[in-house]
């Protein structure tokens, strides 16, 4: 399920398929009610009005806004298809590979920072990481039907296939010795690897990376969410791209 009045445009807008549309009963309209009637009677996307218990049920209580899209299970692209999206553009590839991430919502979030700032797409592995969920969707504000997720079984050998493809896997680790701001290497092919919060990369894909970078924080805060790292780090590689040295 997309849920949500912003989410269910977006991913209609990104020509995402949906077998349903549940509609609140008197549901209180405004452009974006409008706007996904539209699209949904253009597609022939069937409507089904709602009792708001029924709704809320559907959703898992999530914060509907009156509007809850079914649509097919999400699909994932495999690994190789970033950096050959990357390729097909005549671009350096920028994908972003989240190492322990588990809440959807900053899977959501990191999906779009990668979009804001042309990156080619997202890795994550299969187990013990957040998937494309309605509250990724939600999170995405769009950028879910716009920009890939690709899965891998094992993370750390889709790295070091990434390596061997002639990307540089550049680990953010508060412990780095270069400064992400001054990373020589964000001009060339990369892939950009986030941790979670508290344990950061694992050991494993950290001894993989080629490079460790650490995001300044000269505030008393020891370290930022997934999500805004991502953030942090994708505008300091697309400000080096933009202004090489």
């Amino acid at each position: 399920m997309v849920v949500g009045r912003n989410s269910v445009l977006e991913a209609l807008t990104a020509g995402i398929s949906g077998s349903a549309l549940y509609v609140l009963e008197r549901i209180t309209s405004d452009d974006r009610v409008r706007a996904v009637l539209k699209h949904c009677a253009q597609r022939g996307i069937p409507l089904l009005e709602t009792p708001r218990a029924e709704l809320d049920r559907i959703t898992g209580r999530a914060l509907h806004q009156g509007l809850a899209l079914q649509v097919p299970a999400y699909s994932y692209v495999h690994p190789d298809d970033l950096p050959a999206r990357a390729q097909r553009l005549g671009e350096p590839a920028l994908v972003v590979a989240l190492d322990g991430v588990t809440d959807p919502r900053n899977l959501g979030a990191v999906l779009r920072c990668v979009e804001a700032f042309g990156g080619h797409g997202v890795l994550i592995p299969e187990r013990r990481s957040a998937g494309m969920t309605s509250g990724a969707w939600k999170a995405a504000a769009g950028a879910a039907g716009r920009l890939p997720v690709a899965r891998a079984t094992n993370l750390n050998r889709a790295l070091v296939g990434y390596r061997d493809a002639g990307l540089a896997i550049v680990a953010l680790d508060g412990g780095g010795v270069v400064e992400i701001g001054e990373l020589e290497l964000a001009t060339d092919p990369l892939c950009l690897v986030i941790g979670s919060e508290g344990r950061g990369v694992s050991r494993l894909v950290g001894d993989t990376a080629d490079v460790r970078v650490r995001i300044g924080l000269p505030g008393p805060t020891e370290s930022l969410n997934a999500a805004v790292a991502a953030g942090v780090a994708l505008y300091e590689v697309s400000r080096r791209r933009a202004h090489p040295r």
